[in-house]
């Protein structure tokens, strides 16, 4: 969890709150309150502080009669210097807020993790601040409750539908109502972020509560903790406390948070039960003595494992519900099979191809003797290193690195190809009986992006998938980046005995791959099955993947009849590298109920929580593959009453956050990826469909050509640019002012077909224009009109570049590229990089100075009157020449503008001001349009000061000045504002 203070907007990834809690009545009365307070000392009052100063007094001791605001670059401490000042917080002025306390609390019963963050924070300085809470949860976890008090005023959470919460939460947002939303991003750890707003003086207080289930890994359990204050807190502590029944064989907190921390850690064990703590004091928390930042920044990582007999597995039975562990040990692997499947399409290229070819020498090194392997590769074409499987002698394995070494990722992707390419060679090896009866057989896929040459559908890609694949053979997926489609790779290894993972590009790809490679490379079991007494056990649930791997574990759950039995007994049948085994489990019930009873760390409710942990997943996993609608409905109804019943945040519900009246509401989603369905091909200009990609050798990135890297890309696509001129909806400009700091917003009514010249510059060579489409229907007697294509030219660059709510066409002289929007790539050409993310933006940056930014927005396709649209964003830059011209063009060199003699509008909350703009004086309405770079949904808004007819006054002329006769046409005679 850290802390921050900032002010201003900003995007987080997954569990975002965007939550400003005051208005600005609020603010007003913030603000006099301190202009009040400022004058306390001239007129000789007592100012010991607000009354929330009261509860934190031992954090900042004041000076008799003086204000308790510090004045600017003044430094403030404890009036007491004695030996312990190291242990007391000292701020800056510019960073007043107080971090009282961050606590963290994990309780951990027979592998069921609940985990409570609490954390108080107190604003010392004169002027209201944000004040933002950020807790990583780890993938998989269930948020399950979250409070705050903002300035006094206690907000609480309540699980609902999702519909049922968002139409809530559209509702305070549709009366102006303090509301903030979650955007999702499902990433390996999530990130619940709330910002809200503290008064003076005032403090909030945080407390998040999620659970998770501990999976058994490489022979042990891992508990990690995420630990980010983001300043030094006066009161640190994280207690975890760890009670298994079935005993605790060892335990290791490995020294994550570094050498800095040797020895804070303690750690208490006993035969069943364990406690870790971890309380530095605020001297401990410094980087360094005379240092004023926190060193607390990592991972509180614990490891565990539980004592196991010889029956290799554990039933607990408690409240109603069981619980089977079954982990044997000491078995030998397996022999395996293994295909790797390997992406080297273009956008492979840098970074990623170099850590998966590390990763991929580091695994090749961990086959045994006994294994057999081969290794496919796939661009737009399909190549093998071996036609077969060959083993895994020394030789083999070093020609396999030389060739994955002088890998160039190129060109589209083929992944249809590819796996039929793989499975084929496995099939071919089992009916040549060439392999062990007693081998298992994977294929490993690793790919960075969706199918662009070849079977396109990704529906026809699992069904060719499903019927060509052997039952014998598991097939696991890895996607690479954000921009995968995850839940088809999900899906294509669900249905095919494997499991997927995403591995992210901001992280160390090598290190993800070598670690999903080792737990799911080392086959220890295979065909397990579980027989309960049906008269006593019902509801029977399993962890979705059937987990023979080593080190690792299956766990089932179940109802049970407890007034039928006084026991649970399970015969267990599974095959091993030599032999049939049978196994049986016994756990009396009287046994675990004393036990527990007698420890208050213990979950007396841990049984019930881990089988609707795994019911659920289970659940999700057996929507994803529904065949058909009425299946898929029945599941989704069982999902969302076990979500509501447990009270947790899954894919088909939402927390709704709330103060006591309802005008203050946030809403928090777990994420649900909503894909459109593949397309057949990729539509030409001709208007015909093509599977096959033409990416020409220009088109490939090369690290040499330019200064520009796909590095610098994907810094471009995740941290937009603040203030920007924007073209939205039907068409809206806002032209943002750089030197006055103000929104200028105007609309242009014109015909569809027209193409309006917004940026034209013949000096530099750089073009853009926007042609309208329209509506389907009038609105109100007016035909609403958007932008349905978009035009580029780069003179200097000898490219155009025409984007469309179809495609995008990259023409460079004789060569033409055409991308779908379900593409994702980066090409770079000389000095400009297009950076295509799929179904949402194109990024144009050219020499890293100009760039220029399209929205795809989708719209239903059977909606009666809206239509697909392009937005379009460009950063203000001082590159163009004095010449340049357009509807946005113009502006890129600020005219002096001067708004003045605010009063009410016509309408109310929208007032009027006069306007100095170019030699006119006009009336402004102010307003809101929408920014959609980071809510596609829903939109920012964005306050500005709205020109009536059409921009009269502010623009140039008349805005039918700027039609041009074509997409790469420009304007002939500069215009003058008359």
């Amino acid at each position: 969890m850290s802390l921050h203070q900032h002010i201003g907007v900003q995007s987080f990834p997954h569990w975002l709150l965007w939550a400003k809690q005051v208005n600005k009545m609020k603010r007003l009365m913030g603000f006099l309150l301190f202009l009040l307070l400022s004058q306390a000392r001239s007129l000789d009052l007592p100012t010991n502080g607000l009354p929330e100063f009261m509860d934190y007094e031992d954090l900042v001791e004041l000076d008799p009669g003086k204000s308790p605001f510090a004045h600017e670059n003044r430094r403030y401490q404890r009036s007491t210097i004695s030996d312990h000042e190291s242990d007391e917080v000292t701020e800056n002025v510019d960073d007043q807020i107080t971090l009282y306390s961050y606590k963290v609390q994990s309780t951990i019963t027979s592998r069921v993790a609940n985990t409570v963050v609490q954390s108080k924070v107190v604003n010392n300085s004169p002027y209201p601040q944000n004040v933002e809470l950020d807790v990583q949860i780890p993938k998989g976890a269930f948020v399950t409750n979250f409070s705050m008090i903002v300035n006094g005023v206690p907000f609480i959470s309540t699980i609902r539908e999702r519909t049922v919460a968002r139409g809530l939460y559209a509702q305070a947002r549709a009366k102006g109502k303090t509301a903030g939303w979650v955007s999702s991003n499902s990433l390996d750890m999530e990130n619940f972020k709330i910002e809200v707003n503290v008064l003076p003086g005032s403090n909030v207080q945080f407390e998040l509560h999620y659970q998770e289930v501990k999976w058994r890994k490489l022979g042990s359990y891992e508990h990690k903790l995420y630990l980010k204050p983001g300043r030094l807190a006066k009161h640190l502590e994280v207690d975890v406390w760890i009670v298994e029944p079935q005993g605790i064989r060892f335990l290791h907190v490995p020294e994550n948070l570094g050498d800095h921390f040797d020895g804070v850690p303690l750690i208490t064990k006993g035969k069943q039960k364990a406690h870790v703590s971890f309380k530095p004091t605020v001297a401990q928390q410094r980087k360094c003595p005379s240092c004023s930042e926190t060193a607390v920044d990592g991972q509180l990582v614990i490891k565990y494992d539980v004592t196991r007999e010889k029956k290799a597995g554990e039933l607990e039975v408690f409240n109603g519900y069981f619980v089977h562990f079954f982990a044997p040990e000491s078995l030998d692997p397996i022999p395996k099979n293994i295909l790797f499947v390997i992406d080297v399409s273009g956008s492979m290229w840098g970074i990623k191809m170099k850590q998966t070819v590390e990763a991929m020498k580091t695994i090749l090194d961990d086959l045994r003797a006994e294994d057999q392997f081969s290794v496919v590769d796939f661009n737009h074409n399909v190549r093998s290193w071996r036609d077969e499987l060959v083993s895994a002698t020394n030789a083999q394995i070093t020609d396999a690195k030389k060739y994955i070494e002088k890998i160039q990722p190129s060109g589209g992707t083929n992944i249809n190809e590819a796996l039929m390419r793989a499975i084929f060679i496995l099939n071919e090896a089992s009916n040549l009986g060439m392999l062990d009866p007693n081998s298992v057989s994977l294929i490993i896929l690793v790919s960075d992006g969706d199918p662009t040459v070849g079977e396109l559908k990704l529906s026809n890609i699992q069904k060719n998938v499903k019927g060509s694949i052997q039952d014998n053979i598991s097939l696991f997926s890895l996607g690479i980046g954000f921009d995968v489609d995850f839940d088809f790779l999900e899906r294509l290894s669900q249905e095919n005995h494997g499991v997927a993972q995403r591995i992210y590009g901001n992280q160390d790809t090598s290190l993800q791959l070598k670690q999903f490679y080792n737990q799911v490379s080392t086959p220890l079991l295979r065909n397990v099955q579980f027989n309960y007494p049906q008269e006593a056990v019902t509801d029977v649930t399993q962890n979705s993947f059937h987990n023979y791997f080593g080190g690792s574990e299956i766990v089932v759950a179940g109802k049970v009849e407890a007034d039928k039995l006084d026991h649970v007994e399970s015969i267990i049948t599974a095959t091993s590298a030599n032999a049939q085994l049978v196994m049986d489990t016994l756990a009396e019930m009287q046994d675990l109920d004393a036990f527990l009873s007698k420890d208050k760390h213990a979950d007396p409710d841990f049984t019930r929580k881990l089988w609707a942990y795994l019911t659920i997943n289970q659940l999700l996993a057996e929507r994803s593959m529904a065949v058909t609608n009425l299946d898929k409905k029945k599941i989704t109804r069982t999902i969302l009453q076990m979500s509501l019943d447990h009270h947790v945040v899954s894919p088909l519900t939402a927390m709704l956050i709330e103060n006591p009246d309802g005008n203050e509401r946030m809403l928090a989603d777990s994420p649900m990826d909503q894909r459109k369905p593949c397309c057949q091909g990729t539509l030409l200009s001709n208007g015909k469909k093509t599977t096959q990609s033409s990416i020409p050798s220009w088109a490939k990135p090369a690290p040499t050509e330019g200064p520009m890297s796909a590095k610098q890309a994907e810094v471009l696509v995740a941290t937009p640019p603040p203030h920007v001129m924007r073209v939205e909806n039907d068409p809206h400009f806002i032209i943002y002012l750089p030197k006055s700091q103000k929104n200028i917003c105007f609309n242009i009514d014109s015909e569809p077909g027209k193409i309006l010249n917004l940026v034209s510059d013949p000096e530099t060579g750089v073009l853009v224009n926007g042609q309208l489409v329209g509506a389907k229907m009038p609105k109100n007697k007016k035909l609403s009109t958007y932008f349905g294509k978009l035009a580029f030219y780069f003179q200097s660059q000898d490219m155009k570049i025409e984007i469309s709510t179809e495609v995008i066409t990259l023409k460079n002289g004789l060569h033409t590229t055409i991308l779908s929007w379900l593409d994702t790539a980066h090409i770079v050409h000389k000095k400009l990089l297009v950076s295509v993310k799929k179904e949402k933006t194109v990024n144009i940056t050219l020499d890293g100075d100009m760039s220029f930014s399209v929205l795809l927005h989708r719209v239903w396709k059977k909606h009666p009157i809206n239509v697909d649209f392009l937005g379009i964003y460009i950063p203000p830059t001082n590159k163009f020449s004095l010449n340049a011209h357009g509807l946005i063009g113009q502006f890129m060199h600020e005219p002096k503008v001067h708004i003045f003699n605010e009063r009410p509008g016509q309408h109310p909350g929208k007032p009027e001001a006069s306007m100095e703009v170019k030699g006119h004086k006009l009336t402004v309405t102010r307003g809101l349009q929408k920014d959609y770079r980071t809510d596609m949904v829903l939109g920012t808004d964005v306050p500005c000061w709205f020109v009536h007819n059409s921009g009269k006054g502010f623009l140039d002329g008349h805005y039918k000045d700027y039609l041009v006769p074509q997409l790469y046409s420009f304007l002939k005679i500069p215009l003058k504002n008359v």
